[in-house]
């Protein structure tokens, strides 16, 4: 049963490219249950497509696409302290953004960038009974940056003139606790884990028509907090099922402009719910795969032209190598995502993404 759990280290691989939010990475904490001493490298890339059309208030035409391609990294380690005791240490990227409207758009030079960075630690213990409890400090630093064009400032109430914000890079701090219950002997093990949010007090330069204003600007986002059900369990020799529930609280994500009388840039109408099911298969000693399917409910309408994001259906399937200590996974994924409104009249539908991962992991 190792092996077919090894399989489901290639579908995470192919992570959600675009779930809930600005979400790229789920915070995972499967590697806490490795055994013995494991090190991990990971990463994905993703091309998604996200296209629409302008509202007739600034001359209804096609968006192009807005969304750039990008790549995530990951790396972990764990290791025992003693037979109750683990921790594990992980840096990965959180959220992420990089959106801009192409030339030939009614809303040209729209664009967003966020960018962050995590670095975790965590602590489990084992008690009697397959139960145990784990808990974990996180340090994020995050930094981004908006453009907006003069027409849009004009819709915004704003002077008629182009607008931009630059931030500095914040670090602020969050936690996470968990409970899991494992069955060793059916490959069962269900685990419960909450993800604070994590409050940023950023420091701003804005400007109108490209000139600086003359004092920097103060605001507060969160990075919203989670709540994430894994299980996993074998339901025949050599295949098991496994899946997640998960809720992000997206409607406490406000990113505002200050000088356009804090108005936000972005924000959420409703938090997201992201649901999935797979069968991982092991086929022999060496090869390993798994095939999951997701449904994320998406963060409502209207949403901001910066995140034009509906619901999205995903697909991924992924294979799994093993020889001696060493596991190398992979895995694709597709996303349809569904239709969305924004709160400046524009609409996106009929939209995808696509998206390949790779892990690597040794024992030793």
């Amino acid at each position: 049963m190792r092996n077919v759990i090894l399989a489901l280290t290639a579908s995470i691989a192919a992570a959600p490219a675009l779930a809930g939010g600005v979400e790229r990475s789920t915070q995972p904490i499967a590697i806490l249950f490795e055994e013995g001493r494991y090190l991990e490298f990971s990463g994905s890339y993703a091309r998604p497509k996200v296209s629409g059309t302008t509202s007739a208030l600034f001359g209804s035409a096609a968006t192009g696409n807005i969304a750039n391609n990008f790549f995530t990294g990951a790396i972990g380690y764990k290791a025992d302290l003693g037979d109750n005791w683990s921790y594990a240490i992980t840096v990965d990227q959180p959220i992420g953004a990089d959106v801009v409207y192409p030339a030939g758009s009614a809303l040209a030079a729209l664009g967003g960038e966020i960018k962050s960075t995590a670095l975790t630690a965590m602590l489990r213990y084992k008690f009697h009974g397959g139960f145990s409890a784990y808990a974990g400090l996180r340090s994020v630093w995050t930094s981004g940056t908006v453009a907006i064009p003069a027409p849009v400032v004009g819709a915004l109430g704003g002077p008629a003139a182009a607008y931009s914000l630059t931030s500095n890079t914040d670090q602020a701090f969050g936690y996470m606790l968990g409970v899991a219950y494992e069955k060793p002997e059916i490959a069962l093990r269900v685990s419960l884990t909450y993800s604070s949010a994590v409050k940023h007090t950023f420091t701003a330069q804005e400007a109108f028509g490209g000139v600086p204003l003359p004092a920097a600007a103060t605001f507060t986002t969160n990075i919203p907090e989670s709540l994430t059900l894994d299980f996993r369990s074998g339901v025949a020799k050599d295949t098991l099922v496994f899946g997640s529930v998960r809720w992000v609280n997206w409607k406490d994500f406000v990113i505002p402009a200050p000088a356009l009388a804090g108005r936000a840039i972005v924000s959420y109408p409703e938090n997201s719910m992201t649901y999935t099911l797979g069968v991982g298969r092991k086929f022999n000693d060496t090869w390993s795969g798994s095939l999951s399917l997701s449904h994320d409910t998406g963060t409502g309408n209207p949403t901001s032209n910066l995140g034009p994001i509906g619901k999205r259906n995903s697909i991924a399937m992924g294979v799994s190598y093993t020889r001696d200590a060493m596991t190398i996974s992979g895995g694709i994924q597709y996303a349809r995502i569904g239709a969305a409104t924004t709160t400046l009249g524009s609409t996106f539908d009929d939209n995808s993404t696509i998206g390949a991962g790779i892990r690597v992991g040794f024992r030793f």
